[in-house]
């Protein structure tokens, strides 16, 4: 077991690297970690599923690896590949050096020497500080033949480098899987993991996280900022903004010195929270006023 011994443990700890969970996430991590288990998060982005792999990794104080899907994605590509300028160089030397040099480089060109590892790799090492914490990010990016390597990979947390042999690792490391759901990722990978779905936090949540996440800004405007962001998303937009853009607006109007909200202050930084153009178009005119009313006045009861 890791260095969270409770579920209480596991909030008040990620409390503390400034990621504000509630109850049924942090259970599906202690039990993630106390079964050994990858968790598998899915939701839409902005939630916070990427910063919790980091605020685990702050609290146990343990190495964050980041391996950054993307589609054509390969085996090759995430485990390691070979430095071949550096062997191009080793050769021409050994050519120039003669025979002996020659038949000892047979040896050693397929070496740790000339080994570039990536992630996948990176994580079935031993680490002094424990086993770290894996974060395969947005795995709906790639495509079925790369997840059906990563099912292998993630049953018996091993690779195999044809060159070397199969490297296995001597702890598991802890693994996070997150999805935007983009397409549905199959069941027999998910079957090897906890899932869990990480969905827009209640209000009084999401003014927690920004509490944390942005301290400095005024009690007054972080109510207005979320009530508005909450507001918008009941919208039909093409992207709601998520936890994510709430925290950089409300960094972004500190930036400005805003005290309160107003329709012209929304106009002005509207591109921190919604990023594409016809969501943009549809706040012009009254429509952010009308939105701004109607959050300020579901705040007056509270």
């Amino acid at each position: 077991m890791t260095g969270f011994d409770s579920i209480d443990a596991v909030q008040s700890q990620l409390e503390g690297e400034g990621y504000v969970c509630g109850r049924d996430l942090a259970t599906v991590v202690f039990l993630s970690l106390k079964l050994g288990r990858p968790l598998f998060l899915e939701g839409e982005a902005g939630v916070g599923k990427t910063e919790i792999a980091k605020a685990i990794s702050a609290a146990l104080g343990r190495r964050l690896i980041r391996l950054q899907c993307y589609e054509g994605l390969d085996a090759s590509s995430a485990v390691y590949e070979w430095n071949f300028p550096a062997q191009m160089v080793a050769i021409r030397t050994a050519e120039a050096a003669g025979d002996a040099s020659r038949s000892a480089l047979q040896t050693e060109l397929f070496s740790d020497e000339y080994l570039i590892e990536r992630p996948l790799l990176q994580a079935m090492r031993p680490d002094p500080a424990g086993a770290p914490v894996l974060l395969i990010d947005e795995l709906d990016r790639t495509d079925e033949p790369f997840e059906a390597f990563l099912l292998e990979a993630l049953s018996d947390f091993q690779v195999t480098i044809p060159e070397l042999g199969t490297i296995k690792a001597p702890e598991p490391p802890i693994v996070i899987l997150t999805s935007n759901r983009t397409r549905e990722v199959h069941d027999a990978l998910k079957r090897r993991c906890l899932y869990h779905w990480v969905d827009y936090p209640g209000f009084e949540r999401e003014l927690e996280i920004l509490h944390a996440r942005a301290p400095e800004a005024a009690e007054t405007l972080s109510r207005e900022v979320v009530a508005f962001v909450q507001r918008l998303r009941t919208e039909d937009l093409f992207k709601n903004p998520g936890v994510a853009e709430t925290i950089d607006w409300a960094k972004c109007l500190l930036a400005l010195d805003v005290i309160n909200l107003s329709p012209e202050v929304i106009a002005d930084t509207v591109g921190a929270i919604l990023k594409y153009q016809d969501d943009i178009q549809k706040l012009q005119g009254s429509e952010a006023k009308r939105l701004l009313e109607e959050a300020q006045a579901a705040l007056e009861p509270a």
